[in-house]
């Protein structure tokens, strides 16, 4: 039987959620958005079709054997490749988790299809859904998103504010800002006063940290983000928070001592990283990890990216099934 994991990766670190198992159901890159800043580049498969990109008992197989290792993650969540409600069968594979773990379940998702009754019915059983809003308007919104046809605006903020109504759980609102694109006070207000509406338990106010899909994608700067934050905070009644990475790769009191290239190549081919990244997610020491992606580098099966005075690592070759 095959011990490898392709739709299964990690725990890795993640800014919200601890470490965090993720869970790829999708061929890459499927996406009803082509965002500018994404760290995995152009969307390939534009789509709003919902299918099983993956066979649902595969991922399922992936996750039990990966959570029998007992390297129990804070958090099972949904991410990887492309928009995780484009798979057919999350409902069912978020329903199998239940049945084998109490670990809670995340889903990242951009919002885009949660006009979809089938959608809506999927996510209610995760724990967490967390989903983004870009811009305030049509123009801005498809500038940053470059969303697929035939999805419009209205669309989709109408889902975003049926979903809140019908959802039980725990919804934290990302606002993903670019640097003299949509940090404007007038960009700002306009979220905001979607935000209102959509009543998140929390907004989590995110910029650019890895290299972008677009070179001109920018990352606001600190000072400004504070602003943000303020000027978010005095118009919605939830927390408003800025999320940066923290990872500090002596947190760990003990390390992995055996550590396969294939488990580096499972993480950042699906998201760039630094070394302490690929440290904190595998927890390994960062020299054991800069010492395995520098010889990665050197075989050809990754490259280095650099980005605002940091390294970030990626595998050459991207997953296709």
């Amino acid at each position: 039987m095959t011990t490898a994991f392709h739709h299964v990766y990690g725990p890795v670190p993640s800014r919200r959620l601890g470490r965090s198992l993720g869970v790829d159901g999708l061929t890459f890159k499927t996406c009803s958005f082509d965002c500018v800043y994404c760290q995995l580049g152009h969307t390939t498969t534009h789509t709003i079709q919902r299918r099983e990109y993956v066979p649902t008992a595969a991922i399922l197989d992936e996750i039990r054997r990966k959570l029998a290792t007992g390297d129990r993650p804070d958090y099972i969540s949904f991410a990887g490749s492309g928009e995780p409600t484009l798979h057919a069968g999350l409902g069912d594979i978020i329903r199998g988790i239940k049945a084998m773990s109490d670990v809670p379940v995340a889903v990242f998702t951009n919002g885009s299809l949660l006009w979809m009754p089938e959608v809506c019915e999927d996510l209610a059983q995760a724990d967490v859904v967390i989903p983004s809003l870009d811009g305030g308007d049509a123009a801005l919104l498809n500038r940053v998103n470059r969303y697929v046809a035939p999805l419009t605006f209205e669309q989709i903020l109408d889902g975003l504010y049926a979903f809140r109504d019908h959802y039980a759980g725990q919804i934290w609102l990302e606002v993903m800002l670019l640097g003299g694109i949509s940090d404007g006070n007038d960009a700002v207000d306009a979220i905001a006063a979607h935000a209102v509406r959509i009543r998140p338990h929390k907004v989590q106010v995110n910029s650019v940290c890895r290299p972008p899909a677009e070179s001109w994608a920018r990352p606001v700067p600190a000072p400004r983000l504070l602003e943000i934050r303020q000027r978010l905070a005095a118009a919605l009644p939830c927390p408003v928070e800025i999320i940066a990475e923290h990872l500090d790769d002596m947190a760990h009191t003990t390390f992995r001592t055996q550590i396969r290239d294939e488990d580096i190549l499972a993480l950042i081919e699906r998201r760039p990283c630094t070394a302490a990244g690929v440290a904190a997610g595998l927890n390994i020491h960062v020299t054991e990890a800069i010492k395995h992606l520098e010889l990665l580098v050197a075989d050809g099966k990754a490259v280095t990216l650099p980005q605002d005075g940091e390294v970030f690592y990626s595998a050459c070759e991207l997953r296709t099934v």
